[in-house]
Parts: C-alpha cells; sequence; structure tokens
C-alpha cells in the first residue's frame, strides 16, 4: 500500500509539474529548469512536500540565491549546529556536511536534489526536537502515550511564512522543565570534558567517625557533584555527614547520613551515565509537548510521589505505591483528566485479578477470600456455597466480585478516578505499612497514595469553602459517595529518573522498571550518543 500511495503522488506531483510548463509564458519557460524538475521528482516521495513544492510551482526555499532564501538556509544550518544540545544525532544534522553537499551541487538537478534533502531534514530535526525522535510505544510497551505530532505540511508553510530563526528558535519544549534539562545537560557535558567526578568510592559503607583515603575520595566526589564546599577534611565529619544526607534525597534514598552500600553506588554512577538518563528525560518531555494544565496531578512512578502542580510549583505532594517489578503489575505511562473522586468506595475487582488469583484460591477452599462478595451480571451477591467453583476456567468463569465500602476495603476509603481503558487510579489503601519502604513498588498497578485525604482536601479547595468538613461528612456516612470535580484536573503518570525542582537542584531516581534502558539504547540505534564539550 505504501508502494502504491507513493508511486501516486510521484504522478501526482508530475503532472502538476508538466501542467505548470503548459500555462506559463515562453519566457516563463525558459526558466523552468531541471531544478524544478528534480525537486518535483524528489519531493515526489513524500506526500507533505509534494503538496508543499506543488503550491508553489516546484520553486525552492533553501537552494536559491534570494535574500530570503539564505536567510532560512543559514538558520537551519545554525539549528543544526545546535542539534547536539538537545541530545539529537548530531551526525544526521552535521552543518559542514551540508554545506559542503550543497558546495559540490554543481548542476540545476544537484541543486534541486538538495533543496529536496534541506526539506528532508528539516522536516526531520523539527519533529525530533519537538516531540521526540521515537515512538514510545514500540520501544517500551507500557508506555501508552499519545505524542502530539504536528503537521509536516504545518511545519513547512509556517517557516516560509514566518522569521526563520524565530520560528526554529521555538520548537524545542518551552516548559521550564526542558530549559533546566538543557541547562543540566550542557553543565556535565563540561564536567565530562574535564574528567568528571573523579576517582570512584571504592570498598563497602562508611559511616560518621571513619577516616582515610576512602573518605577523602568521598568527600571530593560530593565537592565535585556540588553538594559540599571544597574542605581538606580527611574524617567523616558533620559536614560531609550533612553532604551525603542532600545527595540521599536528590536520588530518591533514605536520607541517614551514612553512605551505605546503595548510597555509594549512586555516588559511583559515572557522569556520561547520568547525561543518559538527562537526554532520555529530554526525549520524555518532547513526548509531552503540550500544556500539561495550570494545575494537574504529577505522578512520577519512579520517585513514588503524587503531587498537585499548580503554575509549576508542588503544592502538595504524597507518597505513593506503584505497581510491582512484575512485567503484568507494572503501571503504565498516560495521560488523563481525573473528574470526580469517590468517597468510601467499593473494590470491583479487575477481571485478571478475579481468574488470576481469587478463582485459584476458591478452587481450594470454597470459603476463601471471605471479605469479597461474588456478584452475578446483575450485580447480585449469590451464595458461594452453591457453587462448584472447579467446573470453571479463566475463561468460563461467569461471576464478578465486589469489596464493599470499609476501612478494610483494598481502595481505602477514597478512590480518584479518570476513566481510562487501563482501569488505572489513585486511590487510599489499608496497607500503611509499605509507605515507609524506599523502594515502593507493591500494587496491581494502580497508585495508592500515603495521604489521601489531605490529596482530597487540595483537590477540593478550589471548589468548597470548608474542603475537610465536606469530605469528613460524606467519609462518617459510611456510604459510597461521588463527588465530581467541577473542574477537572489533568493527570499525568509519567517515569523520569532525571528530573529538577524548581529550585534547579538535579534530581536523579532508579530506572526501577528497565525503561529508561530500553529508551536509550534506541536513541543510541538513532545516532544519539553522549557527548563532551570544553568550556
Amino acid at each position: 500500500m505504501t508502494t502504491i500511495l507513493t508511486s501516486m503522488w510521484r504522478m501526482v506531483a508530475f503532472i502538476a509539474f508538466v501542467a505548470a510548463l503548459w500555462v506559463t509564458t515562453p519566457a516563463a519557460q525558459a526558466q523552468t529548469t531541471a531544478f524544478r524538475q528534480a525537486v518535483a521528482e524528489g519531493a515526489a516521495r513524500d506526500e507533505a512536500m509534494a503538496e508543499f513544492y506543488r503550491a508553489r510551482d516546484f520553486y525552492g526555499i533553501w537552494t536559491g540565491s534570494a535574500r530570503a532564501d539564505r536567510t532560512r538556509r543559514n538558520a537551519l544550518l545554525a539549528a543544526f549546529a545546535s542539534a547536539g544540545d538537545h541530545g539529537l544525532p548530531v551526525a544526521q544534522f552535521d552543518p559542514n556536511v551540508l554545506m559542503s553537499r550543497l558546495q559540490g551541487a554543481n548542476t540545476p538537478a544537484e541543486k534541486g536534489a538538495m533543496e529536496v534533502e534541506l526539506s528532508r531534514l528539516f522536516l526531520s530535526y523539527a519533529r525530533s526536537v519537538q516531540t521526540g525522535i521515537l515512538t514510545p510505544s514500540r520501544v517500551v510497551s507500557e508506555i501508552k502515550r499519545e505524542v502530539p505530532l504536528r503537521s509536516r505540511l504545518g511545519y513547512l508553510q509556517s517557516l516560509e511564512a514566518s522569521s526563520p530563526a524565530a520560528f526554529l528558535a521555538e520548537l524545542p519544549p518551552s516548559s521550564p522543565e526542558y530549559a533546566r534539562l538543557l541547562r543540566e545537560k550542557l553543565t556535565l557535558e563540561r564536567l565530562l570534558s574535564n574528567g568528571g567526578w573523579g576517582a570512584t568510592v571504592s570498598g563497602g559503607a562508611l559511616e560518621p567517625g571513619a577516616s582515610g583515603a576512602r573518605v577523602v575520595a568521598l568527600r571530593d566526589r560530593l565537592v565535585a557533584m556540588g553538594f559540599m564546599e571544597r574542605s581538606a577534611t580527611q574524617s567523616y565529619d558533620a559536614t560531609i555527614q550533612a553532604a551525603v544526607h542532600q545527595f540521599q534525597t536528590a536520588h530518591g534514598l533514605t536520607p541517614d547520613g551514612v553512605a551505605g552500600a546503595e548510597t555509594l553506588r549512586e555516588v559511583n554512577v559515572p557522569v556520561a551515565a547520568r547525561l543518559q538518563q538527562i537526554i532520555v528525560a529530554m526525549e520524555r518531555e518532547r513526548w509531552t509537548n503540550r500544556p500539561h494544565g495550570e494545575r494537574h496531578v504529577w505522578v512520577n512512578l519512579t520517585d513514588f510521589t503524587a503531587a498537585i502542580i499548580d503554575n509549576d510549583r508542588a503544592t502538595f505532594s504524597t507518597r505513593s505505591v506503584i505497581g510491582a517489578l512484575d512485567s503484568d503489575r507494572q503501571s503504565p505511562e498516560f495521560s488523563d483528566v481525573m473528574e470526580f473522586m469517590v468517597i468510601n468506595p467499593s473494590w470491583h475487582v479487575p477481571r485478571s485479578i478475579i481468574v488470576g488469583e481469587y478463582l485459584p484460591a476458591l478452587q481450594r477452599n470454597q470459603n476463601a477470600v471471605s471479605h469479597i462478595e461474588i456478584t452475578d451480571r446483575n450485580g447480585r451477591a449469590i451464595n458461594r456455597s452453591n457453587v462448584n467453583f472447579s467446573q470453571y476456567n479463566a475463561r468460563t468463569f461467569p461471576f464478578a466480585m465486589r469489596q464493599p465500602p470499609s476501612r478494610g476495603n483494598a481502595l481505602g476509603l477514597v478512590k480518584f478516578m479518570f476513566p481510562n481503558q487501563y482501569n488505572i487510579y489513585l486511590h487510599d489503601t489499608p496497607a500503611k505499612s509499605l509507605f515507609g519502604r524506599e523502594v515502593r513498588a507493591f500494587s496491581h498497578g494502580c497508585i495508592r497514595l500515603n495521604d489521601p485525604f489531605d490529596f482530597a482536601y487540595a483537590l477540593l479547595e478550589v471548589q468548597e469553602a470548608d474542603p475537610e468538613t465536606f469530605f469528613q461528612q460524606r467519609l462518617r456516612s459510611g456510604s459510597e459517595s461521588r463527588v465530581n470535580l467541577n473542574d477537572p484536573v489533568p493527570v499525568h503518570i509519567v517515569y523520569r529518573t532525571a528530573f529538577t525542582h524548581t529550585t534547579g537542584q538535579l534530581n536523579f531516581r532508579r530506572d526501577i522498571y528497565d525503561r529508561d534502558s530500553r529508551i536509550w539504547s534506541a536513541l543510541a540505534n538513532e545516532g544519539v550518543a553522549v557527548r563532551a564539550i570544553g568550556g
């Protein structure tokens, strides 16, 4: 089908080109050269370019000697020169190679071919720097995100109608987070060219009071990372302890000020590996290059937190538990809109849990999971003692299951709904002890909140004069109660192993689902590489 469509577009472009020759004056016909024919034939391979060039009778926008062409060409080459700043494939957009090819294009046909090639590279650059190099779901199936791709024809038309330098400068994401990541990337690239953070710290754990060469290595590395001022101390004193505490906070570790095995493992991660994380984070930021909402919920899976963000500032944040590490329980990444909350919710058990966990238990003991109601297709509770569960399998089991509202309910006492096909939502939980863990990946995919009531109050404060009283009255009733949000709130479930705070602090987290490593491999296959820059 693709081959047929390509052939059709080539024919349409060529017919339009020939038609243009017939309607022009003899003087204009004399100006119709092999250049325009080469443009027509080259552009025919791409629907957007074919339409663009056909509308302008196959005259170029890059390769001419007119001032407008020179301005566009220079602006494009300047943008290509900064492709590496954005973590794009440098070789693909090498301005020196393109200049050499332009200078070597002597015939009209060769110049026409270069005209089309520059448009092709422009379109590739525009899409890559604005909405990403990769299609995320092809790399990681759990990324359900719809990338906000722009019109390729629109890119060409907008460029022609705009100041080229300004248009190209506005292509990368304008979010504050992207700007901060870009700044940190350039800083680490300069650091890499100067040897990075120095020698790694060998051996086992270090505690306050220790001294010697290993403490000096830890001190020097913390200084290079910016967690403490230069010091001549050779002992693990209060200054080093405070620096370790800050380092642990910035890396999602338990901040106890002790350089244990996990802390030293993170301390010893090289600059190049951190740069990979930042480049992946920038690619991820491009995938979400649309307004997040002045108020939105931001769930960073790797950070095990859920936050309410108002105008790029976290106004509320709570610990979270996310999907377990098993491939079938990991939390997906996507965005949706929270429409309501349910106080005193029932838990309607997902089919996957019913047939994967509860049916086998019931086949062994019909009184198993006694806290769960078994219901027919009309929602009526059935007497389990009248059912022979052994006669059913995962495909034929005809019943649903429901846990009524209670403090022991799997959803706790409130859930926050943004209806989606993945059956993922935010909710309370009776399993409070899990929030004390450093790595909190235990759920079947939904996001459990440590402070669900406070989260509800924060959401309701924009529509209720006394959100706490409003919420508690419904809670005390014991009845299931739906509360709509007057202004639905966007929810973004993301996975960032490198991110910043508005204070500028760069944070790193572990790649718990092994997603960023797969994304980096895919980027490397596209020609993206870590670089070191001087200056």
